[in-house]
C-alpha cells in the first residue's frame, strides 16, 4: 500500500466520522427527548393495559408506541390489549399491569370502592362512543323506551361504552337491568356480531360505528364523537381516555410517570399536525378493518375528540361524576374527592418540553 493511498484512506475515514457525528447531532436537535438524561427513572419497564387498542379512543397510545416516543423517554413499555376497559382495569387491580390506558370514569368508581386511582394525562376530550340500533332487528324504533328487553352490545360489561349506555337508558326511564348487555369487543368481532343479528343495538366506537352506519345497518341514537354532541349529551366537557394508575404508583415513580405523560403529550401534538396519509402509514394494518378509505372517513369525524395538550378540562371531573350518579348505585351516599382522581402537574411539564 503506497503512502498516497494511505493518506487518501485516512482522509476518507476522517470525513466519514465527521458526517456521522453531524447526523447524530442533527437527530438529537430534532428529537428533544434524546437530549434528556433518562437515568433518573425509578422504573424503566412499565406494563400498560388497554381495552380495544385499535380504537381511535386510544390512538395517542398507539402513536406513542409506533413512533418510539416511549423509548425516547427511556421506557420499555409492554402494552396488553383486552376486550374492553373493565378488563384492563381488572389487570391493574390484579397486579398484572402498572398503568391503564382507559376511561377517566374508572378513577371515580374505584375511589367509591376505597381504591385511589389517579389519571395523569388526558388522551381524549370527547368519549367518541355512539349508541345505535339495528335497522334490521328494530325497523320500527321510536325512542329509548323501545330498548327495553333488547340485546345491546358493548365493548365489555362495565366499560365506558356500558356506562354511556346506562346513562342514555336512564334518560329514557330505563334501568341497566332492563336490557341484556353483551360484550362484543371493539373490532371486527363487534361488526360480525351486529351483522349476524345477535344484537338489537350497540354502544361502540369508531371505526366500528362508521363501518355500520355507512351501509345503513346502524342508526344513531346518541353520539359523542364531537365536542358539540358530547356537551349536548352530558351537559359539559366529558373526559374520555386517560392514562391512570394507583396514586401509590405515581408517588413512588414520579419520574417514570412524567416520562409516560411526555410520550402521550408528544403523540397528541403529532396527531393534531398529521395528515390522513401519516395516520394510515403509522397504525397497524389491522386497525383499518380492511377499508382504508372508511378508516380515514371515521378519523375525520373524531379528530377533534383527541386532546390537543393532555390537560383535564376544569369541568370534566364534575361532568363525569354527574353522569355516573345517574345510574351507579355504588356512588349513592359516597363522598368522592374529585381532586384526587386526576392531576395536571405531569401534563403541564410535558407541554413545556414539547412546545
Amino acid at each position: 500500500m503506497n503512502l498516497s493511498f494511505k493518506k487518501e484512506l485516512r482522509i476518507f475515514a476522517l470525513s466519514l466520522s465527521l458526517i456521522c457525528t453531524g447526523v447524530f447531532a442533527q437527530n438529537n436537535s430534532v428529537n428533544p427527548s434524546l437530549n434528556k438524561n433518562v437515568s433518573n427513572l425509578e422504573k424503566t419497564k412499565v406494563s400498560i393495559a388497554v381495552g380495544g387498542k385499535n380504537l381511535f379512543y386510544y390512538l395517542p397510545l398507539t402513536i406513542a408506541e409506533r413512533l418510539g416516543y416511549f423509548k425516547d423517554e427511556g421506557l420499555e413499555v409492554e402494552i396488553s390489549d383486552f376486550p374492553g376497559g373493565a378488563k384492563a382495569l381488572q389487570a391493574l387491580v390484579g397486579g398484572s399491569a402498572d398503568v391503564v390506558s382507559g376511561a377517566y370514569e374508572h378513577t371515580i368508581n374505584m375511589q367509591a370502592k376505597g381504591q385511589m386511582i389517579q389519571a395523569f394525562v388526558l388522551q381524549g376530550r370527547a368519549p367518541q362512543i355512539v349508541l345505535g340500533y339495528s335497522t334490521k332487528n328494530m325497523p320500527n324504533y321510536q325512542s329509548i323506551a323501545d330498548l327495553k328487553g333488547k340485546r345491546i352490545g358493548v365493548t365489555a360489561p362495565g366499560s365506558s361504552s356500558n356506562m354511556m349506555l346506562n346513562f342514555i337508558l336512564a334518560q329514557g326511564g330505563l334501568k341497566p337491568s332492563d336490557v341484556s348487555v353483551i360484550g362484543v369487543g371493539a373490532g371486527a368481532g363487534a361488526v360480525a356480531a351486529f351483522r349476524s343479528g345477535q344484537l338489537d343495538a350497540m354502544a361502540n366506537l369508531d371505526p366500528v360505528i362508521t363501518m355500520l352506519t355507512q351501509k345503513g345497518e346502524l342508526k344513531v341514537i346518541s353520539d359523542t364523537r364531537t365536542l358539540k354532541d358530547t356537551k349536548k349529551v352530558y351537559g359539559g366537557n366529558m373526559p374520555a381516555a386517560v392514562l391512570y394508575a394507583p396514586i401509590a404508583f405515581i408517588e413512588k415513580n414520579p419520574n417514570t410517570t412524567q416520562a409516560l405523560a411526555n410520550a402521550i403529550v408528544r403523540s397528541l401534538k403529532w396527531l393534531h399536525n398529521a395528515g390522513p396519509s401519516d395516520i394510515v402509514k403509522t397504525v397497524p394494518e389491522n386497525y383499518l378493518l380492511g377499508d382504508r378509505a372508511l378508516y380515514l372517513e371515521a378519523w375525520g369525524g373524531v379528530k377533534e375528540a383527541i386532546s390537543p395538550d393532555g390537560m383535564m378540562p376544569k369541568d370534566g371531573p364534575d361532568t363525569a361524576y354527574k353522569m355516573l350518579t345517574g345510574f351507579e348505585k355504588d356512588l349513592a351516599g359516597k363522598t368522592i374527592d374529585l381532586s384526587k382522581t386526576f392531576t395536571n402537574s405531569f401534563t403541564v411539564k410535558a407541554n413545556q418540553k414539547f412546545k
